[in-house]
């Protein structure tokens, strides 16, 4: 069971670093303006034991939850792992979507979903900060305070847990940080999420805290263990871990469950949604139709590639838009 815990608040952990900030500053009930240490932090200072625990458990749940679903409703992927003619992978690439607009009055109106992995190559970021110049109003994801202001290369370390961890997963994969290679400090980057009062507000509204989220997605885990796709998993984990290419061998095999994101967020999710995802999605569109409003013609969207289903859903129905194409990005390189 302790395991099963481990590897539900590390899927919180992968789907959002905004929110796993959140998350960690209020278990460790710490004030934003105070500074203080996470009382966490000798733990994760001790060894990179920690951070393994929570990396394998990532990949278990992922490979765990709705692994075999259906999805006969499902239109677009928004990760995915490509391939060469071998069937070796090659790279897990994330999706930029454009829709435009149905209505003859905002002809010239485009909205691009650009998907986002929290960890990625450095060529990956290099890439999205270029993409993102295009835009006349990059909106982005940030449970934070309004106002907050991410200094170009990230905040610096605090080593806090949250801190120790992500260095932890970046190590493990040898990968970079989303929040150190982004340039957040561009005048079109418009902040597009609720602010830690209005997290805590709806979930408390709700009733639907991160416990009960963590239930479902133990819940279609246990469901999903007996499954025979996923049998051997153990295995080749053991392997990875033994190998002498650790980390290209631990990255083929995160990619391979992550690009099964839209299912395990719809555990997480539940039937009436949540604070995490829908909400947050409610919010972000407010601040789209505001800039819409304003006269804003070529607007992105830059969110974890979890929050797409519902997005996609928000734009169809709210706001009369449909898919006009669909790029693709390499976030990791999968190849030897």
């Amino acid at each position: 069971m302790q395991f099963q815990f481990c590897s539900t608040l590390s899927a919180f952990i992968v789907e959002s670093v905004t929110a796993t900030y959140y998350i960690t500053v209020r278990i460790a009930n710490i004030k934003y303006s105070n500074g203080s240490v996470l009382p966490l932090r000798k733990f994760f200072q001790m060894n990179k034991y920690p951070y393994l625990v929570l990396m394998l458990a990532q990949v278990v749940l992922s490979q765990q939850l709705l692994a075999e679903e259906t999805r006969a409703d499902k239109k677009q992927d928004y990760i995915r792992v490509t391939q060469n003619a071998d069937g070796k992978p090659l790279a897990m690439q994330t999706a930029v979507v454009r829709y435009i607009s149905n209505n003859k009055n905002q002809q010239g109106l485009s909205v691009e979903l650009v998907g986002a992995v929290h960890i990625g190559e450095a060529s990956y970021y290099k890439k999205l900060n270029q993409v993102f110049k295009q835009y006349d109003a990059l909106l982005y994801e940030m449970i934070a305070p309004e106002g907050t202001k991410i200094p170009k290369g990230g905040v610096k370390s605090n080593k806090s847990a949250l801190s120790g961890l992500q260095g932890g997963m970046k190590d493990m994969l040898g990968l970079e940080f989303q929040l150190e290679k982004v340039d957040y400090t561009p005048k079109n980057f418009v902040h597009a999420d609720m602010t830690p009062e209005e997290f805590g507000k709806d979930m408390a509204e709700s009733g639907d805290g991160f416990l009960h989220m963590m239930a479902r997605a133990m819940g279609q885990s246990m469901v999903q263990q007996g499954k025979e796709s996923n049998k051997g998993m153990d295995a080749k984990l053991i392997m990875a871990l033994f190998s002498s290419n650790r980390e290209l061998l631990l990255k083929q095999l995160f990619a391979d469950q992550m690009k099964d994101m839209e299912g395990q967020m719809r555990a997480i999710e539940g039937p009436n949604g949540s604070t995490l995802i829908s909400s947050r999605n409610k919010k972000a569109f407010t601040v789209l139709k505001r800039e819409i409003d304003a006269g804003k013609k070529k607007i992105g969207v830059f969110y974890g590639a979890g929050h797409f289903p519902d997005m996609h859903k928000r734009l169809v129905e709210n706001f009369n838009m449909k898919v006009e194409s669909v790029r693709w990005i390499d976030a990791w390189n999968l190849q030897e």
